[in-house]
């Protein structure tokens, strides 16, 4: 979107500090790199980065102009020079005025792991009757929220974004700016418990999504006890879990479930994601959707790279679940793995879950437990932490300490009629091995 100084000014707390020419309307361009020709830059800071060593750099390659922090930072070859006291709340400040010119609906989504499937799932079945446009990937901090409004189309009609954070108060931060019509909370787990200290108070950061929620507003959630205790929210709350299904039947490639009397159809394996699907029938239904577009939406949803992705070679079945990993979405993707394909030669290849803080160890150790209830698998495991998985187990497992010799291990000894199931948090790169694979066999 392209504004006037006007604009910037009005809806936002910068100022212009220098001026030779302000006419016309403007891009706004956080990055040198993708500079065009007449945009204004807007430099921001991070923990490790600071936008303002290339103001010069930007002007070279054709901003017009640029925000600044530091009034004593007067580059006199730009046209203008705008202050701001902090310019990522300048960038949030006109995000939220595109999202109050466009004026969309707009539905938030977060939660410990299932927040990019839901997102995803939404736009799926959204996408039957309205204009919707939604983040991308995970670009669910800040600035991806700044990101997905600056690109969001005039026609949008319905904008669903996804909220991650990292500690407290950085949900209530987006929501500030956000101003959501409707929100979702998938579920409260143990990701992101190094930083937040504990499982109640990861709540505490999830419900914050209510926080500028008015009270004739929308919020769907798993329905969780810790939520339940922390949810600071008048208005519609519906809490829901598979028991809110009359039945479901979950088959390879394929998930049936009854949900007040209509049968839904999802092609994918799981009782989370017909959680996932629950909360996203109940949007579409608050948005007025027709039931048999909501179904052809969820019938139609394919997860994103890395979610559930199966890939078949030489009669192996390799599934990549690798998008990212905790105790409880290793369980729910585990539990649903097992319970599909029973009959196959199960191969279990799993990698480190991180950020568990000082109890990473244990819940290694409670996945191998949770494992042992099972039979006809093997565990591959790679990782420091990983190894604890079937540490002081009975199962038949392997470890390795790096993904070349995993995979190295991998392709010379699966079968014909294996089934391979990878799940690790994403730093793992378990991308790897699954590429070495095919390579190999």
């Amino acid at each position: 979107m392209r504004f006037s100084i006007d604009e910037i000014v009005n809806n936002s707390d910068a100022e212009i500090i220098f001026n030779r020419d302000l006419d016309g309307v403007f891009d706004i361009s956080t990055d040198t790199r993708k500079i065009h020709k007449g945009d204004i830059y807007l430099p921001l800071r991070g923990e490790n980065f600071d936008g303002h060593n290339f103001i010069d750099k930007a002007i070279e390659n054709g901003a017009l102009g640029y925000f600044t922090q530091d009034k004593r930072k007067i580059n006199k070859n730009a046209n203008f020079v705008l202050y701001s006291k902090n310019t990522l709340i300048t960038y949030l400040q006109l995000a939220n005025y595109i999202r109050n010119k466009v004026n969309p609906k707009v539905v938030a989504v977060t939660g410990s792991c299932g927040k990019t499937t839901v997102k995803e799932m939404l736009a799926s079945v959204l996408s039957t009757e309205y204009n919707v446009h939604k983040s991308i990937l995970n670009h669910n901090n800040e600035i991806g929220l700044c990101e997905t409004m600056f690109n969001m189309p005039l026609d949008t009609e319905v904008l669903v974004i996804e909220m991650g954070m990292r500690n407290l108060g950085e949900i209530q931060m987006l929501s500030k700016y956000a101003r959501h019509d409707i929100g979702v909370i998938t579920n409260v787990g143990s990701a992101h418990v190094e930083r937040l200290g504990s499982l109640k108070n990861i709540a505490i950061a999830k419900c914050e999504i209510a926080s500028f929620l008015n009270d004739n507003a929308l919020l769907v959630a798993h329905d969780n006890k810790l939520i339940r205790d922390n949810l600071n929210f008048a208005g519609d709350v519906r809490y829901l879990s598979i028991k809110n299904t009359n039945s479901f039947k979950i088959d390879k490639n394929l998930s049936v479930f009854d949900y007040n009397n209509e049968t839904f159809e999802l092609k994918l394996e799981g009782e989370h994601n017909i959680e996932n699907a629950l909360l996203t029938i109940e949007v579409a239904k608050y948005l007025g959707l027709k039931t048999e577009n909501i179904k052809k939406g969820l019938y139609n949803f394919i997860p994103i790279e890395k979610r559930w992705e199966i890939t078949k070679i030489d009669g192996i079945t390799l599934i990549n679940d690798s998008y990212n990993a905790n105790p409880e979405s290793m369980k729910a993707v585990l539990k649903t793995f097992l319970s599909v394909y029973k009959e196959s030669n199960n191969i279990l290849v799993l990698g480190d879950m991180l950020e568990l803080g000082k109890d990473e160890i244990k819940y290694h150790r409670e996945l191998g437990e949770f494992l042992e209830n099972y039979s006809n698998l093997k565990l591959v495991t790679v990782g420091k932490l990983a190894k604890h998985i079937g540490k002081n187990t009975n199962l038949n497992s392997v470890h390795f300490n790096s993904n070349e010799d995993c995979a190295n291990y991998l392709a010379q000894n699966i079968n014909d009629g294996d089934v391979l199931l990878f799940k690790a948090s994403r730093s793992m790169k378990f991308e790897e091995i699954i590429s070495y694979i095919g390579k190999k066999i």
